[in-house]
This record gives structure tokens, C-alpha cells and sequence, in this order.
């Protein structure tokens, strides 16, 4: 994903966004809002009815809505109807609510944050700190999954300079990596965990943190010396960088005699990290 493609948190649900440089304004994911306003167990079915009812009335917002690939639950990228701001708060008018004017409020913040962010980049890296902070997870997680964002992104600038197209190749590539080091792909590693939309990482143990960014970090450093082109090179480093942390893996559970690929998710990774702190173990 990049660095414009973001999924925002609004009240434990996420909301796809694209930054547009052109128009300095996000384009968000309709079906994403139409979940948070009105909680339907089919938002897409909910839009297309909604956008009937507004052709109906003669309304021109429609004429404004495009489409953009945002990454799906199972780690592709789709096709979405997206909006800028203006026309998802013209939408948002269209859906009765109590979560409306919170859900505009947060997006005028959303909104601000982005150009702050553009001035002092750091200020983004500070924010995912707090948030982490707020969720509950340890400092030492989070000085983890910090890193395992620097880790990524340099992924992905050389994927991007091997001609690997970001969207379908990118999920596939991930994708032969999960499955190399961690014996599951990316859906099954989420189904594992017991997770749905939420963020593979974002759910992760140390171990597990660390692991990943081992086989990203490999991954990276052989691309860079051995300059794969396309797709089907680097799939080929992506699973050499990949079995470097599948090695460590196994290293790993043949020293302890216990699974580094775990079960446990957000949910109780603080209840976790509480067990640890009573017990006295937290620094060890």
C-alpha cells in the first residue's frame, strides 16, 4: 500500500482512503462510510440502493463518483467506489445517522492531519505511536511495528524498481512470503489469528513482528544485488529473502519447543503483556 493509500480508524471501524496530490483532498471508500453510518451487514447493497434513489432524484453527485483499487479484507486490490470529501459529506446528508456529525468531525480532522503531516512528516509516525499507545500495546511492540513500517516501505520502493506493478502483484508477492517463512498465506494466517478486515501485522507477537521484517529486509537486500525484472524474478527473491526467516523460525521453535506463529491477535496481546508485567517478566 502506499504512502498515499490509507485505512483510517473511525470507532474500532477502518475506512479505505486515497490521498489525490492533484486536488490536495482523500477519496474515500463509499461502502467503508455506509458500514460505519448505518452498521448494514451488506454496505454494498445499501449503496447501490442509495445510488438509485439519488439518479432517481435528479441528484448530480453520482456524476462524481469514480473508482479506485483499495485493498479488500483478503489482501487484493478491488475496484471501489470512492468520493472526495464534498461528495461524501453530500452522502452523508442522504443517510440518516446519529454517527453523522462525529463521522464529519473526524473526517475535517483526518483532513487537517494530512496537511500537518505534509509539513512535518513526523508527525504521522508520532500519531501511529499514540494510537498504539492507546490501543494498549507495549513500547516494545510498538518500537517494533514503527520499524516494521520503515522495513516495508523499503520493500516496496524496490519492488517498485524492479517493475513489480503495486495492487495484484504487490498481495501476491506478500502473499509467497507469508506462505514461505510462516506456512500460511496471508488469508490463512488472518483466518488463524481470528481476524477479518484488520491489519495481519497490527496483530502480530514480537517474534512474529520480527520474523516478517527479517524476510522483508532479505528480500530487499537481494533484490537490490541481484536486480530482478517483473514480476516473476522477484517472486523468485521473495521466497529466498522469505526462508531466511523461515530457517529463524525454526531455529527459533526448536529452541523453545513451541510455535512462533501464534494464535493470539490485538485482542489479547494486551491481556498478554498485562500476565508479563504481574509476573515480573516483561524485560526478559
Amino acid at each position: 500500500m502506499s504512502e498515499n493509500n490509507k485505512i483510517k480508524v473511525f470507532e474500532d471501524k477502518r475506512v479505505r482512503m486515497e490521498w489525490n496530490e492533484e486536488e490536495q483532498d482523500w477519496y474515500v471508500s463509499i461502502v467503508d462510510v455506509i458500514e460505519v453510518l448505518t452498521g448494514s451487514d451488506n454496505p454494498r447493497r445499501y449503496w447501490s440502493d442509495l445510488k438509485r434513489k439519488l439518479i432517481a432524484e435528479g441528484s448530480q453527485l453520482y456524476e462524481n463518483i469514480v473508482q479506485l483499487k483499495m485493498q479488500s479484507a483478503d489482501g487484493k486490490f478491488y475496484k471501489t467506489d470512492v468520493a472526495n470529501t464534498k461528495g461524501i459529506l453530500r452522502i452523508i446528508q442522504s443517510i440518516p445517522s446519529k454517527k453523522a456529525e462525529p463521522f464529519k468531525m473526524w473526517l475535517a480532522k483526518v483532513g487537517n492531519e494530512r496537511l500537518d503531516e505534509m509539513v512535518d512528516p513526523e508527525l504521522s509516525i508520532e500519531r501511529a505511536i499514540q494510537n498504539y499507545r492507546r490501543l494498549g500495546y507495549s513500547e516494545n511492540w510498538i518500537n517494533q511495528r514503527i520499524k516494521s513500517i520503515e522495513v516495508r516501505k523499503a520493500l516496496t520502493d524496490e519492488w517498485d524498481a524492479s517493475g513489480v506493478e503495486e495492487g495484484l502483484e504487490y498481495a501476491l508477492l506478500t502473499d509467497l512470503m507469508s506462505k514461505t517463512w510462516s506456512g500460511m498465506s496471508t488469508s490463512e494466517y488472518k483466518k488463524f489469528k481470528g481476524l477479518r478486515k484488520e491489519n495481519l501485522r497490527d496483530n502480530m507477537t514480537n517474534t512474529e513482528l520480527v520474523l516478517n521484517m527479517l524476510a522483508e529486509v532479505a528480500t530487499t537486500d537481494i533484490s537490490a544485488a541481484q536486480q530482478p525484472v517483473g514480476f516473476a524474478e522477484s517472486a523468485e527473491v521473495a521466497k529466498r529473502g522469505a526462508k531466511t526467516a523461515k530457517i529463524a523460525r525454526e531455529q527459533i521453535e526448536a529452541e523453545t519447543g513451541k510455535s512462533a506463529v501464534s494464535s493470539l491477535n490485538a485482542k489479547n496481546l494486551g491481556q498478554q503483556q498485562i500476565s508479563l508485567i504481574k509476573d515480573g517478566r516483561e524485560d526478559e
